[in-house]
């Protein structure tokens, strides 16, 4: 019997994105894409996720890559603009949930910008409790973060059910017994979780 339901949050609930700011702020999307990938890369940005502060992992960037010291930088300053949404179907979804089970968030994330999501999408109240990677230096797919969780909130992994965007994030958690659900869009989710709960 299903208890209780985890949330990933990039990408299931909220839509950021480092190219919602950088599109607007480069000459070309040439430009913007090889900044993303060559500088302030997916490499770059987990390591906040995992507990490295933005001022410590931007002035790191900005010795080694002077040239491009400011736009370095912005990735920090503008930070709220690439967080351009919550995904209304899906929130929609954790809302007729909350009424049945139990609703956590295991999410890799920044400490210091959680607080920034956590301020502009009420939705977050409903929550029973939440696992932050920035907070407790794990990152997905690290099994000990998916343990914080579970003995934090004494959940029982055959009762929960992990949803994420990311097939390694979900492999992680269904080794330790806990129920998973590959997101790809909100009505897939409706159908997946029909065949669980």
């Amino acid at each position: 019997m299903i208890k209780n339901i985890i949330f990933d949050f990039g990408g299931v609930l909220l839509d950021w994105n480092p190219r919602y700011f950088y599109r607007e702020h480069f000459s070309s999307e040439e430009e913007m894409e090889y900044f993303l990938a060559e500088i302030c890369n997916d490499e770059w940005n987990a390591q906040q996720d995992n507990g490295r502060t933005f001022s410590e992992a931007v002035k790191e960037l900005q010795q080694k890559f002077p040239d491009y010291s400011k736009d370095i930088g912005l990735y920090d300053e503008k930070w709220d603009v690439m967080l351009k949404t919550d995904l209304p179907e899906t929130v929609e979804i954790l809302k007729a949930l909350k009424s049945e089970y139990e609703i956590y968030g295991l999410t890799n994330w920044s400490a210091e910008k959680i607080t920034i999501a956590y301020a502009r999408y009420p939705f977050f109240e409903l929550f029973d409790g939440i696992v932050v990677s920035g907070e407790e230096k794990l990152i997905k797919p690290d099994p000990q973060i998916y343990k914080v969780l579970l003995e934090r909130y004494k959940l029982i992994p055959s009762e929960s059910v992990f949803i994420d965007d990311n097939p390694a994030n979900i492999d992680a958690a269904q080794k330790l017994g806990i129920h998973g659900i590959l997101f790809k869009s909100s009505d897939q989710l409706k159908e997946e979780l029909k065949k669980i709960l």
